[in-house]
């Protein structure tokens, strides 16, 4: 069986308060959605630092497919 390649969106820091605000939440649970600080998401909304590695992956993949994502996170 062959694994697709995930490309990986960039996320600007608009981009991420506009993802964070579709999803209903304020920073500090989507910090915990994510596993990050909630110092680090605002870091990202204020342009001063990037999202990276496994953040920057679920971000892609919740933009892509919140409903199935945000259910099987709520399952694990």
């Amino acid at each position: 069986r062959r694994v697709r390649r995930l490309e990986y969106e960039a996320f600007e820091p608009l981009a991420i308060k506009e993802l964070r605000s579709e999803l209903g939440l304020s920073p500090p649970p989507f910090a915990q959605l994510l596993r990050v600080d909630v110092e680090t998401v605002r870091n990202w909304e204020q342009g001063r630092r990037e999202p990276t590695g496994p953040a920057r992956a679920l971000m892609t993949v919740i933009r892509r497919d919140p409903t199935h994502v945000l259910r099987a996170l709520a399952a694990a």
